[in-house]
């Protein structure tokens, strides 16, 4: 079966299906962290995706993956820079949190996310990481033999999102009644539109006053176009990659995540794609496509304000 064909009760590794873009992601982080002039700091992103050992993302991470440099949105700058937009928005959503206090945080579908070990934390906080139970054991196993060490109180839990995850989450300690900040980062497409509810209404259940969530969001009514399916998979398939990125993604109508929210006790906030560029000081890619989810997609940070 193809790791591009998602199915119920699905599983993976760090090389297949969805595991793979998380490895891909990872990749991606070590590109951005080369040279003097690096864009982000993640010295432990270029190990890991070594230790996962898939050639065609060994080739992307040392910045050798046949990109198209004259491809507004292929070439390496342009990869660097989406990157650093994306890992700097989450990155602040942690810092900013514990600034105001808050000392728990949660990664959902952490994958091969290094903040527990590559941010600073104040003291007395706890970072809490969810993922499938081969991914956590592969990622803690890994950073150990490194010699590397968590900068909090890192608890992982090997738990499908699909599952129980709130009373694993509570089983390790996790304190409901106290502000948490969570990020869902590159999460929600990868979910049926009611599993998303049903993740957000799990966070919602767990999140006390203050709280902090962050995730991607896109316009009601928005979806990727065809245009774009075809384009990814042409890059996939110059750097060796025999994934259909978005095949992975599941279809269907789903409820806009800032709505959602919103009617559930969340103060909405939301920054475009074209915003997060300007604030990084990045000019967004001259690239039609883009341009069609520029001012309509981009991040979110939704504040708790009440019960529900």
């Amino acid at each position: 079966m193809s790791d591009s064909i998602r199915y119920d009760g699905d599983t993976w590794d760090l090389a297949s299906s969805v595991g793979a873009t998380a490895t891909s992601v990872a990749a991606s982080r070590a590109l951005a962290s080369q040279g003097p002039d690096a864009l982000i700091d993640d010295p432990y992103a270029d190990a890991l995706v070594k230790a996962v050992g898939v050639d065609y993302l060994i080739r992307v991470a040392n910045g050798e993956a046949s990109v198209d440099e004259d491809d507004p949105m292929l070439n390496r700058r342009r990869m660097t820079e989406q990157i650093a937009v994306r890992t700097r928005f989450f990155d602040d959503v942690f810092t900013n949190a514990a600034r105001d206090g808050i000392r728990q945080a949660v990664i959902l579908a952490s994958g091969l996310d290094t903040r527990a070990y590559r941010m600073s934390f104040p003291a007395g906080s706890v970072v809490f990481e969810l993922d499938q139970p081969q991914v956590i054991e592969f990622k803690s196993r890994v950073l150990a033999e490194q010699g590397v060490s968590p900068t909090a109180e890192r608890r992982a839990i090997g738990v499908d999102l699909r599952d129980d995850w709130p009373t694993a989450l509570r089983e390790n300690g996790f304190d409901v009644n106290a502000p948490t900040a969570w990020i869902a980062e590159g999460l929600l497409i990868y979910l049926p539109p009611e599993a998303q509810d049903r993740l957000l209404d799990n966070v919602t259940a767990l999140s006390a006053p203050d709280s902090r969530f962050a995730t991607e969001f896109m316009a009601g009514g928005m979806a990727l176009p065809d245009s774009w399916r075809e384009r990814f998979k042409s890059y996939s398939a110059r750097i060796g990659s025999d994934i259909d990125l978005p095949a992975l993604f599941y279809d269907g109508e789903r409820h806009p995540v800032s709505d959602y929210l919103s009617e559930r006790g969340w103060r909405i906030n939301t920054q475009t794609t074209r915003e997060s560029y300007a604030a990084n000081g990045f000019e967004l890619p001259d690239d039609e496509m883009l341009a069609q989810f520029s001012d309509n997609a981009g991040y979110l940070t939704a504040t708790r304000t009440k019960e529900w």
